[in-house]
């Protein structure tokens, strides 16, 4: 197991473990997430199971057939004024919109993002969707403490995830964290609001899925 950086100290770790549960307001106490609408097209689910942390490279628009529930509960959580961070979060109200989702959104100072990840969860969530670099290290710390908890992560991905913490890339994304950086064919340009609104659907579809703790890889 590769050390963790810097952020994950004692402090990180104690802020994690002390997520008490409690349900915001207008939301439930956490829940079994309502079932998918729909299903994905061939192409989609791979016919042998990938193995844990795998990479899967669905058909394009392969997804589209899949959706949640309306009312389904999902947090976007952000950090970060970056365009790339804020293109995915556009992307995510929009899908949220056009399929009746539940959305609230938590933006964690990207300096302390701690407290922001445990907001997140607090908010009892059927998915929480991640949108920015700088949540990644402490999130891999949160996560894997909270198996309970469904992240997808967009643009990026973690290094070594537990099975509740999903991710899409492409080319020109995939930000791992942990002193590894972005790619070396990192390109901002890639992050269009058309690659970004296909990765949500796909990454959702993947969960709906039951295709958790993988890397969807678009283009």
């Amino acid at each position: 197991m590769r050390a963790r950086s810097a952020l994950a100290t004692a402090s990180v770790v104690a802020f994690a473990i002390a997520l008490t549960g409690c349900a915001s307001a207008g939301w439930d106490e956490p829940r079994s997430a309502p079932a998918a609408v729909g299903s994905a097209a061939p192409g989609f689910v791979p016919e042998v199971r990938p193995s844990p942390e795998a990479t899967i490279e669905p058909a394009a628009g392969s997804w589209d057939g899949v959706s949640p529930a309306p009312g389904y509960r999902v947090v976007l959580l952000t950090a970060g004024a970056d365009a790339e961070t804020q293109t995915i979060a556009r992307s995510v109200r929009d899908w949220a919109t056009a399929t009746s989702v539940d959305l609230r959104t938590v933006t964690a100072d990207e300096h302390d993002p701690i407290p922001g990840i445990v907001d997140a969860m607090e908010r009892n969530p059927d998915l929480v969707i991640v949108a920015g670099e700088h949540l990644i290290d402490p999130l891999a710390i949160v996560s894997a403490n909270h198996l309970d908890r469904s992240f997808l992560v967009i643009g990026a991905e973690i290094a070594e995830p537990t099975e509740n913490v999903t991710a899409v890339d492409w080319t020109g994304a995939s930000f791992r964290g942990e002193g590894l950086g972005s790619a070396s064919d990192y390109d901002p340009a890639t992050f269009t609001p058309e690659r970004t609104g296909d990765a949500v659907r796909a990454g959702v579809a993947a969960v709906l899925s039951d295709l958790n703790g993988l890397v969807i890889w678009i283009d």
